[in-house]
């Protein structure tokens, strides 16, 4: 079942998120799964070649360093594969970028490293337990759509697609403090600053479209020169 978590910025800047359902979360964990089954085949491919083809003599020393690095690999595979990905890719891994779902921090903050860690180490634990049967029923039961590694790191999975428009935004926000310019009014300056000190903290897709919508509805009444300028140029300048 999907819901919808309200996040309110410190700056008063209020942002909906549409809570990724446990089916989509494990939709995504399947596709996931099936590339790491598939490179467990490589990669048992490359083990038994390099096996038959290595040179007699080694003894126990040296199949034991063999066993050991294969042991490793497979940890590698099975953990550092989400870890990876959801660090590089601003918390998606394949299968989230498939079904169009993210991991953040709670508040809609971009997840960092320390949080995917902790999530995916206890994902060891889930998946070796009953399958991942118990985090199931965690996240059914959870008002956030958690499972115990999402508890455990402070994240929550999210759809991509809802964010709140320029026009609500500005109808949540305090009252403004900046005088109007000749082209932009004191709310949208004020809306535009506080866009400017806090995007670090927007996944990149949303920080984007947020300086797109904002930019769209400012670009008209400037000049030619002003126009010519990307979005968050645009609003740098203003």
């Amino acid at each position: 079942m999907d819901r919808t978590l309200e996040v309110r910025t410190p700056e008063s800047i209020a942002f909906s998120y549409e809570l990724a359902g446990v089916g989509s979360r494990f939709l995504a964990v399947a596709i996931d799964l099936t590339i790491q089954v598939a490179l467990l085949l490589l990669l048992a491919w490359a083990a038994s070649s390099a096996h038959v083809h290595a040179p007699r003599g080694g003894g126990r020393f040296a199949y034991n360093i063999w066993l050991g690095s294969l042991v490793a690999l497979l940890f590698l595979i099975f953990y550092g594969y989400f870890v990876f990905f959801e660090t590089l890719w601003n918390g998606q891994t394949p299968g989230k970028r498939m079904l169009g779902i993210r991991v953040v921090r709670d508040g809609g903050y971009p997840v960092d490293f320390m949080a995917s860690l902790i999530r995916n180490l206890i994902r060891v634990g889930e998946m070796f337990v009953g399958f991942y049967a118990i985090s199931a029923v965690v996240a059914v039961l959870s008002p956030l759509n958690k499972r115990i590694g999402d508890l455990a790191a402070g994240t929550i999975v999210i759809r991509e697609s809802r964010m709140e428009s320029p026009e609500q935004m500005l109808r949540d926000v305090a009252e403004p403090v900046y005088a109007a310019t000749a082209y932009v009014s004191g709310e949208e300056r004020a809306l535009i600053r506080r866009f400017l000190e806090r995007r670090v903290d927007f996944v990149p897709e949303r920080r984007a479209a947020l300086a797109r919508q904002l930019a769209d509805r400012v670009r008209p009444r400037v000049g030619a020169e002003l126009q010519r300028l990307a979005d968050e140029d645009l609003l740098e300048r203003l």
